[in-house]
């Protein structure tokens, strides 16, 4: 039988579980990604996670349950009141970071000085957010997680505005697409894709986890 885009989305979702609990390498995981997004048939789909437990079913490693920031699925963190729409800084700083939620259009300028834009723990008002960052001789640091949704568009003059490498990144299907855009004048936009320290201690207690649970098998 031949396969939808919503079954294949489905068994990427899988993967991105299993990956994230450590149950997958990332070599193994981006060739089984690669194969599913390929696959035309169930009986292609099958195999890929014949071996690994549904996402979110009880077979799951009790460390990813209750999880919330990075860790929590994005429909969760989608469609809640904006706290911020907005960050200035002059001769100073700003920053935004651990939980809060990200309006629609969020602004910031930095002039002689600099700010902090961190969405590995924020919520997003809608599921389309634009920040446009504006910076005159000074700087902003926007730092995401690596399944979120991004597109860099913004022009450096006498400065820089891009984002580093996106190797480990993988877009989750139902993350929220965020577009930076704005320009740099004599300073400087960067966009680091970056898992949070909370991320990195839960996939931690999750490869131990599993640790634990094939030495019980043996």
């Amino acid at each position: 039988m031949r396969a939808s885009d919503a079954e294949r989305e489905r068994v990427a979702e899988i993967l991105r579980e299993a990956v994230a609990e450590g149950r997958l390498e990332m070599e193994e995981f981006d060739q089984r990604l690669d194969s599913a997004y390929k696959a035309r048939t169930h009986g292609e789909l099958e195999p890929l996670v014949r071996d690994l437990p549904a996402a979110g079913s009880p077979s799951a490693s009790p460390a990813v349950q209750g999880r919330s920031g990075s860790a929590a699925r994005w429909s969760e963190r989608i469609g809640k009141p904006a706290t911020s729409g907005g960050a200035f800084a002059f001769w100073g700083g700003f920053r935004r970071r651990g939980n809060w939620t990200v309006g629609r259009v969020f602004t910031a300028f930095a002039m002689w000085g600099g700010g902090e834009i961190d969405l590995r723990e924020a919520d997003f008002e809608d599921r389309e957010t634009v920040i446009r960052c504006i910076t005159i001789m000074g700087g902003i640091q926007v730092t995401v997680p690596p399944d979120l949704n991004v597109e860099v568009r913004g022009i450096g003059i006498m400065g820089g505005f891009g984002e580093n490498a996106r190797d480990e990144s993988v877009p989750a299907p139902d993350a929220p697409r965020v577009r930076i855009t704005g320009f740099a004048l004599m300073g400087g936009v960067g966009v680091e894709h970056k898992r949070s320290k909370a991320e990195k201690q839960r996939l931690r207690e999750a490869e131990r986890e599993r640790g634990r649970l094939e030495k019980g098998d043996r």
